[in-house]
């Protein structure tokens, strides 16, 4: 166990924002799921303390926090869930136009569709280059502490998103371009 609540709680405070955002976004966006995530995560920490390597707790709370919500992806992936946050803001952004919501609502799913597309392609090609894209820019994690969770130096992490941008560019780049023309 942990020598007392004092270093679980420093733990939870400096790392419950960095979990929170992890199972937020390897959810699927989903709040309530990555909250859950978030507290099982830190269950299985305090639990487990013993058996970890004191340096490697915020690695260890990443990929325990991603690992969760992938499995409850994997679980979950036939269901059909209505957020009902989605249909307040649909309510509340009635336009004059229904033309025009139409097609914001049309952009934003093309947007978010290849915004997955991106991410199952950085997956297949490197999944070191997802790993370091969705902590520097989705969860928007400090370059040296990303670093330090996926045990590397930070010089090979401006070089692994350097390349990953790069690749992202070549293979992706024409249709963001086209995309946004509609606007």
């Amino acid at each position: 166990m942990l020598t007392g609540n004092r270093e679980f709680n420093g733990i939870y405070e400096e790392y419950k924002n960095l979990v929170l955002k992890a199972a937020y976004i390897y959810s699927g966006n989903n709040y309530h799921v990555a909250e859950d995530i978030m507290q099982d995560t830190f269950l299985k920490l305090y639990m487990g303390f013993d058996h970890l390597k004191k340096g490697n707790v915020p690695a260890w709370l990443f990929t325990t926090a991603k690992n969760s919500a992938l499995n409850f992806n994997k679980k979950h992936k036939r269901e059909m869930v209505t957020d009902d946050e989605t249909i307040l803001k649909r309510e509340e952004n009635l336009r004059e136009s229904a033309e025009e919501e139409y097609l914001e609502n049309d952009l934003a799913i093309e947007r978010k569709e290849l915004s997955k597309r991106i991410l199952a392609g950085l997956m297949d090609k490197n999944p070191r280059w997802q790993e370091a894209i969705i902590l520097v820019y989705y969860m928007e994690v400090p370059q040296a502490k990303a670093a330090g969770m996926l045990g590397i130096r930070t010089n090979v992490l401006h070089s692994m998103l350097h390349r990953a941008k790069n690749w992202i560019k070549k293979t992706y780049g024409a249709e963001y371009i086209e995309m946004n023309k509609k606007d």
